[in-house]
């Protein structure tokens, strides 16, 4: 970063105008001046030489990229309701610090989930004043709660997320069954607003399917068998096998198709579904899918036994899976990138007995993203065009916030991330943002370092460093509310 910039410019304040010459817009990476006012990007111009008149908050980061702030928005926080999670406070410091602008908050993981009206109210009032970066919200859709639907969209939520399968907190969020999802999305038909899934289905009578790396030793440990070891992680991927994701995924891709609501399937693990996924889109489903960092940079063959930071639902499966979602994102069938930002205290990780079914799932790496996803993206290919579209554009469109998110334009917020993709960092334990530092990034060599994160013009993270007051602002969409009547799904 330029000293002249850094010098001129202290964390926290309202900065004027942002120099580089490598500014992402749309079409082209070029030298350019973005002038910003009361937030929003005003306009851009040819980059300046000449100095700032006095007074003028201009920051000048010489050679470093400057791109859209990043959408995460898959993230789990614990408030209300445990106190001994992950806050607002310290999650949007997590996401200021790895370029993240605007983070959509999941309905469960804290109590009440934000599953009616009144939920949401409790949410908005806790997470006032907290947040470091702008924070949206998604509602839940349980059994039961169909009715709350629409005065949840009314109140400015962009959708609803629901689970097939147990959530781990079935008393607060338990999970849909067909029926619920019939009922749902008749109700939410011609409304402009998404259904997420966590699309994996119990199979009843599990059967294990063998991948090649391990068809040669897993003979005999399966869960329920008395020779089964709790510690292998072979032993837990083998319990929620492909067909689990590619069952839920072939429900969910009829009803799209049926109802014609957008439909997204949250973390996909499993490059089996993806032929679904092609043929109900070639059919017009309005059906979206993401991946996250830790399903194209982990693989099953590299988790050692007992290392239950790596369990997360899906699972991480194998290499070969692996290369097949990479495929997938560069086909375009996989639409974006997203953390799944799971926060888990090392307690509930049971990291003493190593034990992956009764240990809490979960992958903390929101801070990460970037830098995660450009380090194996950059040799396959990926350009920062891309990396803008996975990880600004298409989530914001997801999230109903591409009329003001997402892109470098003049009228949209001023949300930027300024950061090195040619540096090379090491992940350590005291860089870690997150309440609890415990991630099985620990120790990667990373390429793309975050240097300056700023949000509707505000700079509120600069080197290590935060605004003093969280400037993040509690985001609610402008929803489309036809009047109809509801007709019965049946």
């Amino acid at each position: 970063m330029s000293k002249k910039g850094a010098a001129s410019v202290e964390v926290g304040v309202e900065v004027m105008a942002v120099r580089s010459t490598r500014v992402v817009l749309d079409e082209t990476i070029c030298p350019a001046e973005i002038i910003i006012c009361n937030g929003q990007i005003s306009d851009i111009v040819p980059r300046r030489s000449r100095a700032p008149a006095s007074g003028q908050k201009v920051l000048d980061v010489g050679d470093l990229v400057v791109m859209p702030g990043i959408i995460d928005t898959h993230v789990h926080t614990c408030e209300p309701g445990h106190a001994a999670g992950e806050g607002y406070a310290f999650a949007t410091k997590a996401a200021a610090a790895g370029g993240v602008t605007t983070l959509v908050d999941m309905p469960l993981n804290c109590l009440p989930p934000t599953t009616t009206l009144a939920n949401l109210a409790s949410k908005l009032q806790v997470a006032a004043g907290q947040c470091h970066v702008d924070v949206a919200f998604w509602g839940g859709l349980i059994p039961g709660n169909q009715e709350e639907l629409i005065s949840m969209l009314q109140a400015g939520v962009p959708g609803f997320k629901c689970s097939l399968i147990a959530s781990g907190v079935e008393e607060e969020s338990p999970h849909v069954s067909l029926q619920d999802l019939h009922m749902a999305l008749n109700e939410l038909q011609d409304r402009d607003c998404v259904l997420l899934v966590h699309a994996e289905q119990e199979l009843g009578q599990w059967k294990p399917t063998l991948e090649p790396w391990f068809s040669t030793t897993v003979s005999g440990h399966f869960p329920g068998s008395p020779h089964s070891d709790p510690t292998e992680y072979r032993t837990f991927l083998d319990s929620r096998p492909d067909t689990m994701e590619v069952e839920a995924i072939h429900i969910i891709a009829n009803l799209c198709l049926q109802y014609k609501v957008p439909c997204h399937i949250l973390h996909l693990s499993s490059a089996q579904a993806l032929p679904i996924i092609r043929d109900a889109r070639q059919k017009g489903a309005p059906l979206t899918v993401e991946t996250a960092p830790h399903y194209l940079t982990l693989t099953a063959e590299g988790v050692p036994p007992g290392a239950t930071s790596y369990k997360c639902c899906p699972p991480i499966r194998g290499k070969a899976n692996q290369e097949q979602l990479w495929a997938a994102l560069q086909e375009g069938l996989i639409d974006m990138v997203i953390s799944a930002h799971t926060p888990c205290s090392p307690d509930l990780k049971l990291l003493a007995d190593g034990d992956f079914f009764k240990a809490q799932g979960g992958i903390a790496s929101l801070q990460f993203g970037l830098p995660l996803l450009w380090t194996s993206a950059k040799p396959r290919g990926f350009s920062l065009h891309d990396m803008v579209q996975l990880m600004c554009t298409k989530p914001a469109s997801l999230c109903r916030l591409d009329g003001r998110k997402g892109a470098l334009r003049p009228g949209m917020d001023a949300d930027l991330v300024i950061w090195d993709p040619d540096k090379q960092f090491e992940v350590k334990k005291n860089m870690i943002q997150h309440k609890h530092q415990l991630t099985p990034f620990l120790g990667f060599q990373l390429h793309g370092e975050v240097l300056a994160t700023l949000v509707r013009g505000r700079l509120v993270y600069l080197k290590g460093k935060f605004s003093p007051t969280p400037e993040g602002d509690l985001l609610i969409t402008q929803t489309k509310m036809p009047v109809r009547v509801s007709s019965p799904y049946y």
